[in-house]
């Protein structure tokens, strides 16, 4: 999907640089998105979080639990 279209930035490509760790400043510098009408700036935002969001549980995954048998 074209998140944003003045510059013809897909959701994609959004997504590839923040799952390398870019946030929105850093994307907004390298793809140009919302610099010109803006109206895409809530959606790239979004699509950024997600993917910041999936990174996060991914990196600290499923982690066990020290179980005490003691009494």
């Amino acid at each position: 999907m074209i998140v944003c279209v003045c510059r013809r930035v897909s959701e994609k490509e959004i997504a590839l640089h923040a799952s390398e760790g870019m946030g929105f400043d850093d994307i907004q510098f390298e793809l140009g998105v919302a610099t010109q009408c803006g109206k895409c700036e809530d959606c790239a935002r979004e699509v950024i979080d997600k993917c910041h969001a999936k990174a996060s549980i991914a990196q600290h995954g499923w982690m066990p639990i020290a179980v005490s048998m003691s009494r």
